[in-house]
């Protein structure tokens, strides 16, 4: 667990160890927030779980995930991670009904004007509802636990000072004078993007954490829609436009579970999605290709439209040197949330969990407040690169993540080119797959067979939509 001694020096954060903590507070239900109580749970005596909302007992929405009526997808690397915390949980996830779609095989995907080759699967994402991810995490990780849950309630601020972490107040929800106070040897805040936390922290007398921001407009609509019974096959089980800076319409159809699908419609700044039913289907007819127009057209809709439009890439720098107190961690998108058309955020923080479980259990260093938030931030480094760096290049965007580095310039120019070269170059485009599913390394892009393909001449992508796979 993290050092739960007083702090001799928190402008640097050390803490000098005193023995194992006893009770873990863990603010948040959501995934993140699950995956962090339950790696906590093999280390302290107690760990308890605020939840705002009551959790329902099948996989339904909630208010206090705002966006789980949209599309979510776990990559390679998410799966990797929920199978090296709770083993068996991806076969768990495709029995209660998430589909396993293979990639590029049975994705009609379109990029940087082309179309992606349908060649032999090299990864495959799960693309079932969120709230059926949740409810098949939560039951996992709460059966037979030693973690207390407290729904209902919200935390309205952190007990102790500058130097320490003590705990947290709670207040019922309905009941603003039902205030109770929770001491806590460590509080970790998994309440998402709109976490209060660093308002908490300056109550307490200390910094909040330097925010880096980056917000390109980007808005999406999306609805869910079944298939007419007895309609042949597309000869695919998805659907991927990608916006780009010349083009600013995007759009994901992907299959969940019950025989039901997913459709996001997105657009930049100035091009944003209707959340009307008929204007959802007339939208769809200005992508760059009538394919997805053509399946919504044949499709019936079982759910209304729901906007999003909190899309901007957000981090806090808690990991940064400054007068924090001890015993308080940041997690998932309470540290670092992404623009979620890059399909990142469970995937994220599940890796996160795992990055939470290494740093209290490496025996060569003792867990400071610091070195595990270090290494929490570490475990988002790679999704921040690819979100922020593609979103910087589009017109309109604004932020202070925007700020030029010495290196962007020729790392854009080879990034391009890989983008270029993915859609017709098999050897490109797993490669680039891999990173984007956080898979592996950004540096695996410069590997020799990779580089002589991105340096070498082009060979684009199909003009048009490969409706069945390439035969093997």
């Amino acid at each position: 667990m993290v050092s739960t001694a007083e702090t001799k020096d928190t402008a640097d954060g050390r803490d000098e160890p005193r023995g194992a903590a006893r009770h873990a507070v863990v603010i948040g239900g959501g995934l993140a927030g699950l995956l962090a109580a339950h790696v906590l749970a093999a280390h302290a005596d107690e760990v308890t779980l605020v939840e705002r909302d009551r959790f329902p007992g099948e996989p339904a929405s909630r208010p206090g995930v705002p966006q789980d009526r949209h599309t979510h997808v776990m990559l390679g690397s998410g799966q990797r991670a929920l199978e090296s915390l709770l083993p068996g949980l991806v076969d768990d996830l495709i029995a209660h009904g998430s589909p396993r779609v293979a990639m590029p095989t049975e994705i009609v995907q379109w990029q940087a004007g082309h179309w992606y080759r349908r060649t032999d699967a090299t990864s495959h994402i799960l693309t079932g509802s969120r709230p059926l991810t949740d409810w098949v995490v939560r039951r996992r990780v709460l059966a037979g636990s030693r973690i207390t849950v407290v729904e209902g309630a919200e935390v309205t601020g952190l007990l102790g000072d500058a130097t320490r972490v003590r705990g947290v107040r709670l207040r019922e929800r309905g009941r603003p004078t039902a205030l109770r106070d929770v001491p806590a040897d460590l509080v970790v805040d998994a309440s998402g993007r709109s976490s209060r936390a660093p308002s908490w922290l300056t109550a307490l007398g200390a910094e909040p954490p330097r925010e880096e921001r980056l917000e390109t407009g980007l808005a999406y609509a999306t609805r869910q829609f079944r298939t007419a019974a007895g309609q042949p096959s597309p000869g695919y089980r998805g659907v991927y436009i990608i916006p780009n800076p010349a083009q600013p319409y995007g759009c994901v159809i992907l299959p969940l579970e019950h025989d039901r699908w997913s459709v996001i419609l997105s657009g930049l700044r100035g091009y944003e999605p209707p959340t009307d039913a008929a204007e959802f289907i007339e939208y769809a007819a200005r992508l760059p290709h009538p394919v997805a127009h053509e399946w919504l057209l044949e499709a019936e809709p079982v759910s209304p439209v729901h906007g999003y439009r909190a899309t901007g890439n957000l981090r806090r720098r808690y990991d940064l040197p400054g007068r924090r107190p001890a015993g308080f961690l940041a997690t998932g998108e309470a540290l670092c949330a992404f623009n979620p058309v890059y399909g990142q955020g469970m995937s994220v923080a599940a890796l996160c969990a795992v990055a939470l479980r290494e740093a209290l259990t490496d025996a060569r260093r003792t867990p400071t407040t610091r070195r595990v938030q270090q290494a929490l931030l570490a475990a988002t480094r790679q999704a921040w690169d690819i979100s922020a760096g593609a979103d910087k290049n589009v017109p309109g965007a604004t932020g202070n993540a925007l700020r030029p580095r010495p290196a962007d310039r020729p790392a854009d120019w080879y990034l391009k080119r890989v983008q270029e070269r993915a859609t017709g170059n098999p050897v490109v485009g797993d490669a680039f797959r891999a990173v984007l599913h956080l898979t592996a390394p950004a540096t695996s892009l410069f590997a020799p067979r990779v580089l002589r393909a991105v340096l070498g001449p082009a060979t684009p992508g199909p003009r048009t939509p490969q409706l069945l796979p390439e035969a093997g």
